[in-house]
């Protein structure tokens, strides 16, 4: 069973005002099949977190370490994450004309397995879940969330997920914009893909609804920078009742 460990982790970004530090000091544990809730208000770190963990070349780590079953993960390139078993579902996917959905999702396949799937049941693999999503089977030829909605686009994330069947998947606020039979139908996949593989999964989110139909394990608020809260899943309903008021003191940034 694979475990993902960050320790310690300190992060910061250059701004038109300097350098702003956003995560000071976080430290969490995922094994793989457990799924992990990272809740908070605005500008608390939880996207910066997820960023982190895939490579985004903006946040610099500025001190402690993220390890895949005891690799450096901080040493690896975006892509050798990638193919180590870990994924991001964006906030805001973006376009990629001039590539086709269907050459997209095999290329991207054959980069993380090292070699090209079968065409025939990878054709079927990828219908069946495509079907599973809701996707018009259309899909496939259009350009990478070129004119997709904001559901489409978070389902083109999902169906990713399902077909890659990465180790870790991180979330990154795959409810926003979603309608509730949107929301229900990308809360299914996640449930799918982590049912048929094992993932484990880091759902990152402001809102409580999407709980209702994927289930954490663990539930960690995130406020200015840092883990200020863990618990199970009670946690979340407490902070659908309370909000984060009470985490927040005097001076605390939150913007």
């Amino acid at each position: 069973m694979s475990t993902l460990v960050i320790t310690d982790l300190h992060v910061s970004v250059e701004t038109d005002q300097g350098t702003k530090q956003i995560l000071k000091g976080v430290d969490l544990t995922l094994e793989q099949g457990s799924i992990h809730a990272i809740m908070g208000p605005n500008g608390s770190g939880k996207s910066t977190l997820a960023y982190t963990i895939a490579g985004h070349p903006k946040y610099r780590v500025d001190s402690g370490s993220i390890t895949l079953d005891g690799e450096d993960v901080l040493a690896m390139s975006v892509d050798a994450r990638a193919r180590a078993g870990l994924f991001l579902a964006m906030q805001y996917p973006v376009e990629i004309p001039g590539v086709t959905v269907q050459n997209f999702l095999r290329t991207a396949k054959t980069a993380v397995d090292g070699e090209a799937p079968a065409l025939r049941p990878w054709l079927k693999e990828v219908r069946t879940s495509m079907e599973a999503l809701r996707m018009d089977k259309t899909f496939a030829e259009r350009n990478v969330n070129e004119g997709f909605s904001g559901g489409e686009k978070k389902r083109h994330e999902i169906l990713q997920l399902e077909l890659l069947k990465p180790r870790f998947a991180v979330l990154d606020e795959t409810d926003s914009g979603l309608d509730v039979d949107a929301l229900k139908i990308v809360s299914e996949g996640v449930n799918r893909a982590h049912s048929n593989t094992g993932i484990g999964v880091l759902l990152i989110t402001h809102y409580t609804r999407i709980l209702r139909y994927i289930k954490p394990d663990f539930v960690h608020v995130f406020v200015d920078g840092r883990v200020a809260e863990e618990g199970g899943p009670e946690l979340a309903d407490r902070l659908e009742d309370e909000g984060y008021d009470r985490y927040l003191t005097t001076g605390t940034s939150v913007g």
